[in-house]
């Protein structure tokens, strides 16, 4: 089962990023406040590269050296392997090890609290382990993985609405889960950029974590979303320009 147990206060520990390095998951970037060109959305984002180990929502490294075995399987296997009865196991093995860690966290931005990402990710096992063999293969193993994490995030959410209230409402509740996440010790700046990226519209925000944090094409965010690539590409201008409006209006 996908169990990811992070304490987030590790996490955000800089004294523990040699630690976290020869584990091979994470790393750490430069302090910049560049943004990008908001009339270039589907440019590679070079958007705010923060002290990623302080940052309460951090980047992923997708230059990170995987295990062999993981690294020489692919999708087409790992497929086969989940829906043969006598590999199963195995196959769950290596799906956790070669997505868990980007489906924990792309989670865990949308939801924010440690312990809300944890039950949304056991969720997305269960459902990716009920549902397994019903894969049609329309879209890749990793697109549909992250279709399946990112409705059970967003059900996290809806959890917490009233009767007729919108997720997008969320923002204030989602800032104080992240205050409460970060603790004294986190980057204010950090904080300050995840603090505008919970201002935005849901919508929006998913476009922009995909696109930013996941590195992903609009195409693969479109079969995720279940947005138009059009549509996405203005979710994504628009998050740009609000962020950077929330960071020159709250600069520190």
């Amino acid at each position: 089962m996908f169990f990811i147990a992070l304490d987030f206060r590790y996490i955000c520990n800089v004294k523990k990023m040699q630690k976290l390095n020869e584990m091979g998951a994470w790393t750490t970037g430069n302090t910049s406040t560049q943004l990008p060109q908001t009339d270039q959305p589907d440019k590679e984002p070079a958007f705010l590269t923060l002290c990623d180990l302080t940052s309460p929502i951090f980047k992923h490294q997708t230059n990170v050296k995987r295990n062999k075995t993981v690294a020489q399987i692919d999708d087409e296997q790992l497929l086969a392997m989940l829906k043969s009865a006598t590999d199963r196991d195995r196959g769950y093995r290596l799906l956790m090890d070669k997505y868990g860690s980007k489906l924990y966290w792309h989670i865990r931005r949308i939801v924010v609290a440690h312990e809300d990402a944890e039950d949304a990710m056991q969720e997305t096992a269960i459902n990716v382990f009920s549902s397994i063999d019903k894969f049609e293969q329309k879209s890749s193993l990793g697109t549909w993985l992250y279709r399946i994490a990112t409705n059970e995030a967003l059900r996290v959410l809806r959890r917490r609405t009233g009767f007729f209230q919108s997720i997008d409402s969320l923002g204030d509740t989602l800032v104080e889960k992240l205050e409460d996440e970060a603790g004294i010790d986190a980057d204010a700046t950090a904080v300050l950029f995840q603090k505008a990226l919970l201002q935005l519209p849901t919508q929006q925000r998913l476009a922009f974590n995909l696109r930013y944090y996941d590195e992903m094409p609009y195409e693969e965010i479109a079969k995720i979303t279940g947005k138009n690539v059009n549509t996405l590409k203005t979710n994504y201008h628009f998050a740009v320009s609000k962020i950077k409006n929330y960071l020159k209006e709250n600069s520190l």
